[in-house]
């Protein structure tokens, strides 16, 4: 199973958070489970580390190192991936999320969020 990460899930992932959800600790320990992490997702850790949120606990340039260290794949953003943002519909209008939605989409992958305005966009989405 194609499994991506919302940006928060996989921060809280990598740094053992008390956040992450059991049910995401347990999809990401199936043997099953191919886990992605987007390129906007990196994009968005640099944007918000730069301006000084305090949700973005670690740099992106760590933040690659420890998605590699756990065996995270990475997913280019397709112009595809670009083109199904259009047809999304408005419920959630932040760039970030409505692009990994659209890559959810298109590749097909499950899309794991802790989000419920994300987790509104479909059923294949796994809300934690």
């Amino acid at each position: 199973m194609n499994i991506l990460l919302d940006t928060h899930v996989a921060l809280w992932a990598i740094t053992d958070s008390p956040r992450l959800p059991k049910r995401a600790r347990k999809l990401l320990a199936l043997p099953e489970a191919v886990v992605w992490i987007s390129v906007a997702s990196v994009w968005e850790i640099a944007i918000k580390r730069t301006l000084g949120r305090g949700d973005m606990p670690v740099s992106s340039q760590d933040a690659v190192s420890y998605f590699r260290d756990s065996g995270y794949r990475f997913l280019a953003i397709e112009p595809e991936h670009a083109v199904a943002t259009e047809t999304l519909p408005p419920h959630h209008h932040d760039p970030f999320d409505r692009i990994l939605i659209a890559q959810a989409q298109v590749e097909p992958m499950r899309l794991v969020t802790h989000d419920s305005i994300v987790a509104s966009y479909s059923e294949a989405i796994i809300k934690v």
